[in-house]
């Protein structure tokens, strides 16, 4: 891995806690539940919610008229609502700051949601752009490679984090290093076969995993 310059964040699983449910009701009222699967059991992780249902929207092209956009757009409030960031996120993100990292929100929820988060968690502060479905037009990997050609950045020097196993394919299809959140030992046992850059408890170990790729490569 290079000496890391920027880190995209993605708000649901890496910067805090979100409700599962309202990601599921937009799944099964405005795409076919049959799409779920005969069976499938709800998952309570809200990641994984977020990106299946991500990859329902993908599949539907986006086709959804102005009045289901809006309900959409609601029920991700909802979500928000109930969300609360984790508490090492601030402190964190102070020190990368000051270490001269470029931080950037790269999500693919609303412009609303995403602004509504960082508003309620008191993170605007901290992140030279922030990028989401509606500024980057699209989902999934649209809104890291908008993060990446705005600010110039070297997919090779650059990190997302992520916390579930659409997210590292995210990741190496725009081919950043990806870094698992592991949130759930037993998951993060699982995706660590994916083969991810790197991996970290809490964001407090991030500075010093960066810290270390930056010794091991000397000067920029």
């Amino acid at each position: 891995m290079q000496r890391i310059e920027g880190i995209l964040f993605e708000p649901v699983g890496c910067l805090g806690e979100f409700p599962a449910e309202p990601f599921h009701e937009i799944a099964v009222r405005f795409f076919n539940p049959r799409k779920l699967g005969p069976g499938k059991k709800i998952s309570r992780s809200a990641s994984r919610a977020y990106w299946h249902l991500l990859n329902l929207m993908q599949a539907a092209d986006g086709n959804l008229d102005e009045s289901k956009k809006k309900l959409t757009e609601d029920l991700e409030l909802q979500a928000v609502d109930g969300a609360s960031a984790y508490e090492d996120v601030v402190p964190a993100l102070s020190e990368l700051k000051a270490m001269g990292i470029k931080l950037f929100i790269a999500t693919s929820l609303s412009s609303a949601a995403t602004q509504c988060f960082l508003e309620k968690c008191a993170l605007d502060e901290f992140f030279s752009a922030v990028w989401n479905r509606d500024n980057a037009g699209g989902i999934k990997a649209a809104p890291l490679a908008r993060a990446i050609g705005g600010a110039s950045l070297k997919p090779d020097r650059t990190m997302f984090l992520t916390d579930t196993a659409e997210g590292l394919k995210v990741a190496e299809l725009v081919g950043v290093n990806s870094i698992l959140m592991m949130n759930d030992p037993d998951e993060a046992k699982r995706l660590a076969t994916r083969d991810p850059a790197g991996g970290i408890v809490s964001l407090h170990e991030l500075p010093d995993f960066l810290r270390f790729v930056a010794a091991k490569h000397g000067p920029p």
